[in-house]
């Protein structure tokens, strides 16, 4: 058993532990470790784990593993959190932070607001408007990778009965989120890895979204690689200018700009609220 130093933290709701290996240099998490202090019942609580490690060049180096205890993909809301735990314990100043994440260099800032603006990779295998079936019915979906894989549906387009054509959904608010995503999640169009989906809802130019994360395997209170996709997409279907605001189910607002000049898109941020909740000590 050892004892480990840790922040709690939250990025427009999607919360992680992060440890810092600096001050944690025994640190070693297995995935069984991981998925016990994630455990919202008998551990921390959290959508994930973030390790931050020194590493050449960079403000650091970020480790990311999913509340299943497993490697997760990028996490935007994660990599905001990391960025402002760099600027407010002296591993970088607040603006031009730079840190590696899968061997692959991403960077960010800390604005003079509070919020944490984070830079992104271009999406790739955008594919808009298929079919998928699921809920006994053929639905209009879209799929972006932003880094994590996602799919990304309209409530508009899902029916509560596929007997009765007027039975759509009005409100994001009382949509199954859950019950739906994880059947999307482990459909076999998106086999063998799965995917993340979305579901979103355009009211007065704000997009409302929520998101049925993998490796949570439930619906988290924000996704920003999901925020990304599914602003990406709506703009590419033209219902919605740059740059996008959305609501998360936390309530919070993140923002996504990008430019795009008609074939591809470059300079995608995710821009919103991160902080601290606390910080604290565990023996596992």
């Amino acid at each position: 058993m050892e004892k480990y130093f840790f922040t709690k933290m939250s990025g427009a709701g999607n919360d992680f532990i992060l440890f810092d290996s600096k001050i944690n240099p025994k640190l070693e998490l297995t995935h069984e470790k991981i998925a016990q202090i994630c455990n919202r019942r008998t551990g921390i609580g959290a959508d994930g784990v973030l390790v931050l490690e020194p590493a050449n060049e960079v403000a650091f180096g970020m480790k990311y593993f999913n509340a299943d205890g497993y490697s997760g993909s990028l996490c935007a809301n994660g990599s905001r959190c990391s960025l402002l735990y760099a600027a407010e314990n002296g591993l970088a100043s607040n603006s031009g932070i730079s840190f590696l994440f899968n061997s692959r260099r991403y960077t960010g800032e800390v604005l003079a607001d509070g919020r944490v603006k984070f830079n992104l990779l271009p999406p790739s295998q955008i594919k808009l408007n298929f079919k998928v079936k699921f809920a006994g019915q053929l639905v209009n979906a879209s799929f972006a990778d932003t880094g994590s894989p996602h799919v990304v549906i309209r409530i508009e387009d899902v029916l509560r009965n596929p007997a009765e054509l007027k039975s759509g959904f009005s409100s994001i608010d009382d949509f199954p989120v859950f019950e739906l995503g994880k059947e999307i999640r482990y459909h076999k169009d998106f086999a063998p890895d799965g995917t993340n989906v979305n579901f979103v809802q355009v009211v007065d130019g704000l997009v409302k979204i929520r998101t049925y994360e993998r490796g949570v395997e439930d619906e988290t209170l924000s996704c920003g690689t999901g925020s990304v996709a599914s602003a990406v997409v709506l703009y590419r279907n033209g219902l919605i200018n740059k740059p996008v605001k959305l609501s998360a189910k936390s309530g919070d607002q993140l923002v996504v700009d990008f430019k795009f000049d008609g074939q591809n898109f470059d300079d995608v941020s995710l821009t919103g609220p991160a902080k601290v909740v606390f910080n604290g000590e565990i023996t596992i």
